[in-house]
């Protein structure tokens, strides 16, 4: 009996799928045919498979391809993995060069991009996608995490500009605008037209309890001086939406911290070695662990370096070969940054990472540039310490 492969193109989308079913020699076993995002469109995959097939099948005979289009393919990849079906996810970027390497022509239907994947999973030799519940929990939790953290960000932006509005003055005594003694300050007297009439002992209070005793009445005299000479006007819309601003910033750092808490024990639960670098804290190793996902799939640091799209681009042309080119910015924009972040912190904490560096720079390049070179250095340690279950040890790395 010949063996023959299956493989399944499918194109996704919100609320159907486009499939294509072909042998191992690219021979149509099912032609083109649309199924519903639900229980029984996806019974109705499976039904088309086993007929393909002849039958039931085998754990490794039928593999099926798709390409990364967010939460749309969540459920029916772990549809297809749960019933022994191999699923590889692509890169849009890669199917769609893929396509222009097919045909000059602009055609592109749902029915056109199946059978293209179908075709591009029996040219390739893709590593199938091994979603964990555990590490896709992981990286919903990050994904949501950073989405806060700029929904913050935002909010910061406007109450330093609402702080220029209201009490311009207040920059010149060294307070930061955002921080947590200055917001619960401006909570309660949102602008110089409310402290220069506040109580002074009302002041010192809210100073001192919200900065831990660091600011005390000294300070509160200060401020209010300030506030009396102030350039600022009342405009009591204006102090509204500042409270309020400074109340969904307060709201979104206890929604961080308890996200914070609970990606802490995933990354505990783990076991990784990663917190052992000196600067990579829970925060950073959980987004690597969950872009990663299973280590297995990266056969060497670059293909790792490829993935956080952090390798450098290559031009050549006849005798030309260009030496300064850019980072390719093409992988995982989350495991980059975790990454960069990484490095950044690692410099600060480790001399030997800091040392190269400064080492880097003096070199002539750009800061950002040296970075990207301690960037590279940081993911082949990270590689290591995952591909080995190892502790960091100063000696080696």
């Amino acid at each position: 009996m010949v063996f023959i492969m299956i493989y399944v193109g499918i194109d996704i989308a919100k609320n159907k799928h486009d499939c294509v079913i072909l042998s191992d020699h690219a021979t149509c076993l099912r032609p083109c045919f649309s199924l519903k995002n639900n229980s029984q469109g996806f019974a109705l995959l499976i039904n088309a498979i086993k007929e393909a097939c002849g039958g039931d099948f085998n754990h490794g005979e039928v593999k099926a391809g798709l390409e990364a289009t967010g939460h749309y393919a969540h459920n029916i990849v772990a549809f297809l993995n749960s019933n022994g079906i191999d699923t590889t996810i692509f890169n849009p970027f890669l199917v769609n060069q893929y396509r222009k390497s097919r045909s000059l022509r602009k055609t592109k239907t749902d029915k056109a991009d199946a059978m293209l994947i179908a075709e591009l999973l029996i040219s390739t030799a893709a590593n199938p996608a091994t979603p964990s519940y555990h590490n896709q929990e992981m990286k919903t939790l990050c994904r949501y995490r950073f989405s806060l953290v700029k929904q913050r960000s935002k909010l910061k932006a406007d109450m330093s500009r609402y702080v220029d509005l209201l009490f311009p003055e207040l920059g010149s005594l060294g307070l930061n605008p955002t921080s947590s003694s200055v917001m619960a300050m401006l909570k309660e007297l949102p602008g110089a037209s409310y402290i220069s009439i506040c109580n002074i002992s009302q002041l010192t209070d809210i100073l001192s309890s919200s900065s831990r005793g660091r600011y005390g009445k000294e300070t509160a005299e200060q401020v209010k001086a300030m506030a009396k000479e102030s350039i600022a006007t009342a405009n009591k819309a204006l102090s509204y939406i500042m409270s309020d601003t400074i109340e969904q910033i307060c709201l979104l750092n206890k929604r961080i911290a308890k996200i914070d808490g609970e990606l802490k024990n995933e990354v505990e639960k783990s076991g990784t070695k990663l917190t052992s670098i000196p600067g990579i804290g829970f925060c950073i190793a959980s987004v690597i662990l969950a872009e990663i996902g299973d280590i297995n799939l990266f056969s060497s640091a670059d293909k790792l370096q490829a993935f956080a799209g952090l390798d450098p681009s290559t031009f050549q042309s006849g005798n030309f070969t260009a030496n300064h080119t850019h980072m390719v910015k093409r992988g995982s924009a989350y495991l980059r940054w975790a990454i960069m972040q990484g490095a950044r912190l690692c410099s600060l904490n480790n001399l030997k990472y800091k040392q190269y560096l400064d080492k880097k720079i003096k070199e002539g390049k750009h800061y950002n540039s040296a970075l990207g070179h301690l960037s590279k250095k940081l993911i082949r340690l990270i590689f290591h310490l995952l591909k080995e279950n190892e502790e960091y040890d100063p000696k080696v790395a």
